[in-house]
C-alpha cells in the first residue's frame, strides 16, 4: 500500500479515538483513483481547528478558515473543516465561511465534480456529484450553475482548462460555453495569481495560448 495512504489510515483511526471523521479529498482522491504519484495530501474533517488542538500538534496559523498544516512522519497533509461558503464579493474568497460535520454540504462548495470525491477510513469512495462517472467519461463538469460558479472565482477558467490539458479530459459543452463568454473575467484577478496557476500546468505555453495571455 502506498505509504501516503497508510499514514492517511494512522491520522484516521486517530481521529476515529477521539470522536471524529476524516477524509481524503479533491485532487488526492482522484489522483488516487488514477494511481497516480500523491503529490498533495489534502483532508477533510468534522473536527474544528480547537478541538483538533487537544490532540493533534500541527500549523495553526488559519485557523479561522479551518485551515491546519500537518507534517506527520515526514509527510504533509493540509487538512480543512467541513465547511459551507456564502459570498465572493473579491472574485476569489467567500465572504463567510460556515463549519458544519456534513459531507453533503461540503461537497457544494467545491466546483469539479472530478475534484469533490472523498475516500474514507475504509478507502470507500463517496461520491455525492457522478464524479467517478466524469473521470471515466473522462469529462469535465462544474457543480451547480457553471457561470454562477466561474463568477465566484474566475480562477476556476483557468483551472478548468489545466485540468483537461493535464488528463486529456473534454470540456462539458454548457461549461465550455460559459467559459468562453465569460473569459474576461481574469481581468479582475491579482496578475500574481493567474500566474501561479498556470505555472502548475505542465502544458505552460499551449494554457497561455488558450486564454490569450
Amino acid at each position: 500500500m502506498n505509504n501516503k495512504i497508510t499514514l492517511f489510515l494512522e491520522l484516521a483511526e486517530l481521529f476515529k479515538s477521539h470522536g471524529h471523521s476524516l477524509y481524503l479529498v479533491g485532487g488526492t482522491v482522484r489522483d488516487y483513483l488514477f494511481n497516480l504519484d500523491l503529490k498533495d495530501m489534502d483532508m477533510v474533517t468534522d473536527a474544528t481547528p480547537s478541538e483538533m488542538k487537544e490532540f493533534l500538534e500541527a500549523d495553526y496559523t488559519f485557523e479561522k478558515y479551518g485551515s491546519v498544516k500537518l507534517n506527520y512522519k515526514g509527510v504533509k497533509f493540509d487538512i480543512t473543516t467541513l465547511r459551507r461558503e456564502e459570498g465572493y464579493s473579491d472574485f476569489r474568497h467567500p465572504n463567510k465561511i460556515i463549519f458544519t460535520d456534513k459531507l453533503e454540504e461540503d461537497v457544494l462548495r467545491r466546483d469539479l465534480t472530478i475534484n469533490a470525491l472523498y475516500i474514507n477510513k475504509d478507502l470507500e469512495v463517496i461520491d455525492f456529484v457522478n464524479g467517478v462517472s466524469d473521470l471515466n467519461k473522462k469529462v469535465i463538469r462544474m457543480i451547480g450553475d457553471p457561470l454562477t460558479r466561474i463568477k465566484e472565482d474566475p480562477l476556476r477558467i483557468i483551472r478548468i482548462y489545466r485540468f483537461a490539458l493535464e488528463f486529456g479530459f473534454s470540456i462539458e459543452d454548457n461549461l465550455l460555453k460559459t467559459i468562453n463568454s465569460n473569459i474576461d473575467l481574469l481581468k479582475k484577478l491579482n496578475p500574481q495569481k493567474i500566474e501561479m496557476e498556470i505555472n502548475k500546468s505542465s502544458h505552460k505555453d499551449e494554457l497561455m495560448k488558450i486564454l490569450h495571455l
